[in-house]
């Protein structure tokens, strides 16, 4: 649990860093079946104009590159937030094994916080689901940054 707390850690970093610009604070990082950092992201819609442009997504990217294959298999996925139906597929597409989330999202969540993509029985892949890690602190980051903006 240690490992997945110190993967938390570095979202949460990356989550922080989407603040400066302008970009909902939302981390994530990819680490290999060996637990060695592959990747990390932050949301970067507001930054690059891009609506694809998740935490997820770019970290999944990011990953993929730095082993120069799509297939992440055995990799682990870590976010703030639970992801939406777009991340949730790709971090299916991409064989990611373990997704870890820190907050639920009420509105959009994919790994059954109003849906779930990666358990649903028809999905050929099959996904671990780690929820609430470090929750307190990933949900005060997001309610800041909107109580902020209202």
């Amino acid at each position: 649990m240690d490992a997945i707390r110190s993967l938390m850690g570095i979202a949460l970093e990356q989550a922080r860093a989407a603040l400066a610009t302008g970009d909902v604070p939302i981390g994530a990082v990819v680490a290999g079946p060996d637990g060695r950092i592959l990747a990390v992201g932050r949301n970067e819609r507001e930054a690059t104009g891009d609506p694809t442009a998740h935490a997820e997504v770019v970290a999944i990217r990011a990953a993929a590159a730095a082993l120069g294959t799509w297939r992440l298999d055995g990799c682990t996925l870590a976010v703030t937030l639970e992801p939406c139906p777009m991340c949730a597929g790709a971090a299916m597409q991409a064989r990611i094994g373990r997704i870890v989330f820190g907050a639920w999202d009420e509105k959009a969540g994919a790994l059954g916080g109003v849906i779930d993509v990666v358990r649903d029985r028809p999905m050929p892949q099959r996904v671990e689901v780690v929820a609430g890690v470090e929750e307190t602190a990933c949900a005060a980051l997001l309610a800041e940054f909107f109580a902020a903006r209202r």
